[in-house]
């Protein structure tokens, strides 16, 4: 560098910076070898079958003064441009297929530049196969001629295919698609084409050949997966004719017909044959064997057989002919041949239909006579019929059936040939009834089987039946039901039964009779069938309502049916209802209703049925109710007490006369009165107790008192022994003597009312204790559970005192039919009602004492507080 001599400060800036500009250095790649995928690209390669789009590889390089550096890529003018390059990161992408069979190689330019100085480099990179493509036949399809007398195993074709891929993916193999079934078979590595060891061709069987040949490469990569390409190509094997086949028949089996209207020289049937060698056929000539008995001659050109003799001169019905089919070659000369059977029937002619015939010829018209219902496979030997075709061979054959009502007889034989006897059985030997069928019509029927014409022929048969007694008369009902009243007199018509039998003359006469244990009250007519009344009958419900007995239907010969007669005797209404007396007494608890009944003795309802009604009652009407149906005599609903009877009727004596009437439902009705006396008690009333009372009111029934003291003697024991247990349990417990609890117990005839008095604790709960106000006199409502049972001393228990319970009297033996009462407890304790006087509902008189004190009692409990 030349001085120069710097006169100010910016020229001195700019001689810095053309100092600097001097020593910059161009940028450079790195280079990072074959295998690494960044760097120049040197030796780089890349696999044909790399997608699109993908990156490849990314430019990476320097500048030495640390400026920022940027990429480039270029391709040479007219060439496909594969890759591009981003220029900041260097990454370069795909975006050209590659394609190694076309361009196995990919020149490039790339570049580097910091923005001053830009350096370019040449790259080639690499494009590396991929098994992308298939085997490609050279010489196929083809089409070549073989001789059909080629050896076995003789090379007949060679196919060639090219991959153009390298390495295994460009390596071939050979194969047949269906070696198995095939007559060829084909070198797997050179392609020759064989006929299979074993295997020849035929020209009369098959006449082309169509192998298809698959060809294979070695298989590779491609796409990221292994596989392996073929390609299939068709190779047409054309078979060319020797000659070495005899000639054959065509449209064997053969069958010709002589009829016996033929004429001599008439055409019976016409053979024909070809050489077999159809690739370049022989003419053919005609000659028999044998089996033509000199009545046949054949055409040696043509192959006609025709008939030489009259039919009547033929000795057989079948002749089987042995006819040669002879090459003849140019020089005339008999070669191969081949021989076939003609099998000539001699045919009748079908010109006579079947024909029936009796003792003296042809007959169509049969008949017989004879008595119903033969045994079933007995002949009728009466008919003597005979069947007869005049045709010979399947001509003469058919079949016979008979044709008539049902399936009550069978004709034999059912087929025929030329002529048969016909037999005529009985099939149905039930069916044969002269009652339904007096003469049967049959038509046998003969027809042809196998022959176009189908001739037929008919006789009729008719058989007469005569009648037999077979049959029983029968009645037209199993049983018969009859109904008469009572009141009827004897002589009187029962009912009609019917018989009938179907037999014809003295046989159908039917006589009818009756037995049994039932039918001494009745008769019937012999012959009209009319069941009556003995004259001396007397016939009653009450005594005996139903009879039963047998009739009995007789023919001449004896034969017999029965059913059965069923009379019922109907109820009048005769009887009218009785009571046990006319006059009748009564004792009627107030609460506990009496009962009367009357009894009729008529047999059937409504004629026994019986409704009762008071009619009079002293000395009031209004005091009782009657229970229509059962005679239950009652108090009306309102009268509780007997100071209700006596202020209603001013008396003192509670004496009743009652006039009750018993009234039946028939018609006409009938009725019956009786008085009826009824004492009126309360059951507080009853001396004696609850036992005097319960002993009053079951006087009349030993077994409910029984019965009743037997329950609480059992009842007494079980409590007694289940106190003593649980007391002798609990002292052993306690390993000492506990005193009994105390037991208060009740005298029979004195009464004790036990309670709590509510005015001691507060924390004693109160009952409910309803006072009711009648007139002025405050009574305690106490209601007597037990008042149907005439107990006089109704215990009430108050709340006890701290001791043991008494224990309640056993309830009563309960007895069927009878109301079970029941002794229970009832407690009771006053409840103060503000604004409201007590209400007082008076039950019994003897209460009167203990409300008062219960009144003081509350009175003074008022004051205290």
């Amino acid at each position: 560098m030349k001085n120069v001599k710097i006169s100010n400060l910016p020229l001195l800036f700019v001689f810095v910076q053309a100092c600097f500009a001097q020593a910059d250095f161009a940028p450079y790649f790195y280079d990072n070898g074959p295998h690494s995928n960044n760097g120049n690209l040197a030796l780089f390669s890349l696999s044909e079958d790399t997608p699109v789009g993908t990156q490849i590889y990314r430019l990476n390089g320097t500048d030495p003064e640390g400026q920022e550096v940027s990429y480039g890529l270029f391709f040479d003018p007219g060439s496909k441009e594969y890759f591009r390059v981003d220029p900041k990161s260097g990454n370069i992408t795909l975006v050209e297929k590659l394609d190694r069979e076309k361009q196995d190689s990919v020149d490039v330019n790339i570049s580097i530049t910091d923005g001053r100085s830009k350096v370019v480099e040449r790259v080639t990179i690499f494009v590396m196969d991929s098994n992308d493509e298939k085997p490609e036949f050279q010489n196929l399809p083809a089409i070549i001629d073989v001789l059909e007398t080629t050896e076995s195993g003789r090379s007949i074709y060679k196919v060639e295919a090219v991959d153009r891929d390298t390495g295994s993916g460009g390596s071939v193999s050979y194969h047949l698609q269906t070696p198995q079934s095939s007559l060829f078979a084909i070198d797997i590595n050179s392609g020759v084409l064989r006929i299979k060891s074993g295997q020849m061709l035929d020209y009369e069987k098959a006449k082309t050949h169509f192998v298809t040949v698959i060809t294979k490469d070695g298989g590779g990569n491609s796409n990221g997966k292994e596989h392996v390409m073929s390609s299939t190509a068709t190779l047409t094997v054309n078979v060319i004719d020797a000659q070495d086949t005899p000639p054959f028949f065509i449209g064997t089996p053969y069958f010709g017909y002589v009829y016996e209207v033929s004429v001599p020289g008439s055409e019976i049937y016409t053979v024909s044959a070809e050489d077999g060698d159809v690739g370049n056929p022989n003419p053919v000539s005609y000659s028999f064997d044998e089996g033509d008995d000199g009545v046949f001659g054949i055409n040696k050109t043509s192959g006609c057989i025709s008939l030489l003799v009259a039919p009547i001169y033929l000795k057989r019905e079948i002749f089987n002919i042995k006819v040669r089919a002879s090459e003849v070659s140019s020089e005339d000369k008999e070669m191969d041949y081949g021989v076939t059977t003609v099998v000539i029937r001699v045919v009748d002619l079908n010109n006579n239909p079947p024909t029936f015939y009796g003792e003296n010829g042809p007959q169509n018209m049969f008949e017989l006579t004879m008595y119903e219902h033969p045994p079933e496979g007995e002949i009728l030997r009466g008919l003597k019929i005979t069947v007869n075709d005049s045709d010979k061979g399947a001509n003469a054959k058919f079949n016979l059936r008979l044709i008539g009502p049902g399936r009550m007889l069978r004709a034999v034989p059912q087929t025929v040939l030329n002529e048969a006897q016909v037999t005529i059985l009985v099939e149905d030997s039930a069916a044969m009834d002269y009652e339904k069928h007096q003469f049967l019509t049959y038509k046998l029927l003969a027809v042809e089987i196998d022959t176009p014409e189908r001739f037929s022929s008919t006789a009729d048969i008719v058989i007469h039946l005569l009648d037999t007694n077979d049959n029983a008369p029968k009645f037209s009902s199993d049983y018969y039901i009859a109904r008469i009243p009572e009141n009827s007199p004897g002589g009187s018509n029962v009912v009609s039964v019917t018989a009938v039998d179907p037999d014809s003359g003295p046989w159908g006469d039917v006589k009818y009779s009756i037995y049994g244990s039932g039918a001494d009250l009745f008769l019937i007519q012999p012959t009209s069938g009319i069941i009556y009344t003995q004259p001396w009958a007397s016939l009653d419900a009450e005594v005996r309502s139903k009879y039963n007995f047998y009739v009995k239907a007789e023919d001449a010969e004896g034969k017999y049916s029965l059913a059965e007669v069923f009379v019922t005797v109907l109820d009048l209404n005769d009887h009218p209802p009785a009571f046990n007396d006319n006059f009748l007494e009564k004792t009627m608890v107030i609460g506990a209703p009496v009962k009367i009944e009357a009894i009729d003795d008529d047999a059937e309802v409504p004629n026994n049925v019986i409704e009762y009604a008071i009619m009079k009652a002293e000395p009031d009407n209004n005091i009782f109710d009657i229970d229509a149906d059962t005679g239950e005599i009652k108090l009306k609903s309102y009268i509780k007490s007997i100071a209700i009877i006596q202020n209603i009727t001013k008396k003192r004596d509670c004496s009743w006369s009652l006039v009750v009437q018993a009234r039946d439902r028939g018609q006409p009705s009938f009725s019956t009165t009786a008085v009826v006396k009824i004492d009126i008690t309360e059951a507080t009333q009853l001396k004696g107790g609850p036992l005097g009372s319960f002993l009053l009111l079951n006087r009349n029934n030993p077994l409910q008192i029984i019965g009743m003291l037997i329950g609480i003697i059992s009842l007494t024991v079980i409590v007694t022994v289940i106190i003593s247990t649980m007391t002798f349990l609990r002292n052993k417990k306690s390993n000492r003597i506990l005193p009994n609890r105390r037991v208060r117990r009740r005298p029979q005839k004195q009464h004790f009312w036990n309670f709590k008095s509510p005015f001691k604790s507060p924390d004693t709960p109160i009952e409910n204790f309803t006072v009711q106000k009648e007139q002025q006199d405050p009574e305690v409502t106490v209601e007597n559970v037990n008042y149907n049972n005439n107990i006089s001393n109704v215990v009430r228990h108050w709340p006890p005192p701290p001791c043991a319970p008494t224990l309640p009297p056993p309830p009563p033996t309960y007895v069927p039919g009878e109301r079970h009462w029941t002794i229970s407890t009832v407690s009771a304790a006053v409840a103060p009602k503000p604004k409201k006087r007590p209400v007082i509902d008076r039950r019994d008189t003897m209460n009167k004492a203990l409300v008062s004190e219960l009144k003081m009692k509350l009175e003074q409990k008022r004051m205290t507080t």
